[in-house]
């Protein structure tokens, strides 16, 4: 994972950057307008087509999560003690940042990752 937090918030972090990057693509396309006049209007329709891919990709990926976040299965953190989702083998917990499986063989893998990433800082 890119980030120490679990797999449902770093997709919605993926889906709010391209939000964010589709509304200011077609924000700066308006630009096109302001600054060129009638000649800008060519520049503003393909920054504006554009944006709106990129927010349909947010869409998407929004959809992805929820869909996810549906089929997931839900387990307290021996941790902290709250409810989590699980995302695939191993997964953090919502919470705390504990790192969580259901599989033996990865739990001290698992844990040893996560040891070996905190010292390489």
């Amino acid at each position: 994972m890119f980030f120490k937090t679990n797999k449902l918030n770093e997709f919605r972090f993926w889906g709010l950057v391209l939000l964010m990057l589709g509304m200011l693509i077609m924000i700066v396309g308006t630009a096109g307008i302001l600054l060129w006049g009638e000649k800008g209007q060519i520049f503003t329709v393909i920054f504006m087509i554009v944006g709106i891919l990129f927010m349909a990709g947010s869409m998407a990926v929004y959809f992805w999560a929820g869909m996810m976040s549906t089929s997931t299965i839900s387990l307290q953190c021996p941790e902290c003690g709250k409810m989590t989702k699980l995302v695939g083998k191993t997964d953090r917990c919502y919470h705390c940042k504990t790192i969580l499986t259901l599989d033996p063989s990865l739990a001290n893998t698992a844990a040893s990752a996560d040891e070996g990433d905190s010292n390489d800082k």
